[in-house]
């Protein structure tokens, strides 16, 4: 270990971690004892070893709070953490502050052809999300073989549909070294689930 001359983060990280523990305490990852905060804190390292700023690790660690946490609000993380904060979270979310979502496959397409069309800063964020639930799926899958399917809302084929679709409107305008792992990983689950791999289209 190294350590630094200044702080490299402020104490908004710690808030953000305390926010993200409380609000997660009770949430696990699908099918499986993991606790949910396992996948905030992966997402956050993926961002930080890759260039992230400190807005970007807060939203990375933050980005399903909108979506997944009763009453929370944007104003509360734009107050908290500032207003491009709240903007990350709230662009890295498909639902938010609605108590019923739309059915899945609208949901993603809306989602997808805004995904295009967000600024690096974003996509960062949004491929480190889509990392670590890919190569959670790659691990799951040589435990529990097709059962894994059950535990997702989507199908084994819509939701590899949805991973491909993601490389491509992440690699929208975008390059990064984390997209080109993301797509090797989804390439990979194409393989060992048997399913090819088409040209993807959500339009």
């Amino acid at each position: 270990m190294e350590s630094a001359s200044a702080p490299l983060y402020t104490e908004r990280v710690d808030r953000a971690l305390d926010l993200a523990a409380r609000a997660f305490r009770h949430q696990r990852r699908k099918g499986s004892q993991i606790p949910y905060l396992a996948h905030l804190l992966q997402v956050m390292v993926f961002v930080a070893e890759h260039g992230g700023d400190e807005d970007q690790m807060i939203a990375a660690l933050l980005h399903d709070y909108l979506e997944d946490v009763h009453g929370a609000r944007i104003a509360d993380l734009e107050s908290g953490f500032g207003p491009r904060v709240a903007r990350l979270v709230c662009a890295l979310s498909d639902a938010i502050e609605a108590e019923t979502k739309p059915p899945w496959e609208t949901r993603k397409r809306v989602y997808l052809e805004k995904l295009a069309r967000e600024p690096a800063e974003l996509k960062l964020i949004s491929t480190a999300d889509k990392l670590h639930n890919a190569l959670s799926i790659h691990r799951d899958y040589a435990l529990l073989r097709e059962e894994l399917w059950a535990r997702f809302t989507a199908s084994r084929t819509q939701t590899l549909w949805y991973y491909r679709c993601a490389v491509e409107a992440l690699g929208t305008g975008w390059s990064h070294p984390l997209l080109d792992e993301l797509r090797r990983v989804v390439r990979e689950l194409h393989d060992i689930a048997h399913e090819p791999y088409t040209d993807a289209s959500w339009r």
